[in-house]
């Protein structure tokens, strides 16, 4: 097995390889100055600022490709009018002059035509190409991006391995030392015919305790409905009892005022009624 150590040096070498070779001071040399090692800024062939080359940036390069695109423009634009100028100019100095006619120029436009249509096919293929050359260089950087953060993160790799293996074993020793010393019947000690024994045990303790959970919620409903009816029961027993405590308060009240509340009456009537009921049935 490779050491890590090693592998880890040689991805930092090979790394740095990649930086030197993908500076952003690099990229940002002109093309015809590649192979120039005595290049320098008094040499660029535009009036852009070259304080850019001494710390380029991406800003920086995008703002220099925009100069170099207008500047190209007028360049192609002083450049065909110089050509035409200079063609007129010799059709019409030269010995005999060059005339042209309508049927010619049909047939040019024509061509013409042709032409840019082909030029406006091409500057659309350019146009794809270089989007995706811009997606992939993208791609790229952020792929390079996460490398790099993955390289730091396997740089602290091994001292968090040497951690966690000190770790480790510390844990080991412990175990070990408490294993020593605690007692040997104690259930993380046993042997594994006797640990298997006690874990069936317990499964079926286990087992027992979930078929009571299970009998206890099926009789749940039925309990919590004669909780309701004795709770029921209860509060219309405890309304009779307040009234009744009511009704002796409000009687001995009116006897010790002196009142009457026409029961006494109503018993010496039917005592009466009673007697005369005997009287009559006895005769």
């Amino acid at each position: 097995m490779a050491d890590p150590q090693l592998l880890l040096q040689q991805l930092e070498r090979e790394q740095g390889d990649l930086k030197k070779q993908l500076t952003i001071i690099r990229i940002s040399e002109p093309i015809s100055d590649v192979g120039n090692t005595d290049f320098s800024p008094s040499k660029r062939g535009s009036d852009v600022s070259i304080s850019t080359l001494n710390d380029p940036t991406p800003a920086s390069l995008e703002s220099d490709l925009t100069h170099y695109k207008e500047l190209f423009s007028k360049l192609r634009f002083s450049y065909l009018e110089q050509v035409t100028k200079e063609k007129f100019l010799r059709a019409i100095v030269g010995d005999p002059p060059l005339v042209v006619g309508h049927n010619e120029n049909v047939e040019l436009e024509s061509q013409l035509a042709e032409v840019k249509a082909e030029l406006k096919s091409r500057k659309e293929e350019a146009r794809l190409m270089i989007e995706e050359m811009e997606t992939m260089s993208r791609e790229l950087a952020r792929r390079y991006k996460n490398v790099e953060t993955q390289m730091a993160q396997l740089s602290s790799l091994p001292e968090s391995i040497e951690n966690l293996e000190s770790t480790i074993a510390g844990l080991r020793a412990k175990q070990v030392a408490g294993m020593t010393s605690s007692d040997p019947r104690s259930s993380q000690n046993l042997p594994l015919p006797a640990t298997l024994a006690l874990l069936s045990e317990r499964e079926a303790e286990l087992a027992a305790l979930n078929r009571q959970i299970l009998a206890v919620q099926n009789s749940l409903p039925r309990k919590i409905r004669e909780a309701e009816t004795t709770e029921r029961e209860c509060s219309v027993l405890e309304r009779r009892k307040t009234e009744a405590i009511n009704q002796a308060r409000e009687a001995r009240r009116k006897k010790e005022q002196g009142e009457s509340d026409g029961l006494e009456e109503m018993g010496r009537w039917y005592k009466g009624a009673e007697q005369i009921m005997n009287q009559v049935l006895g005769a």
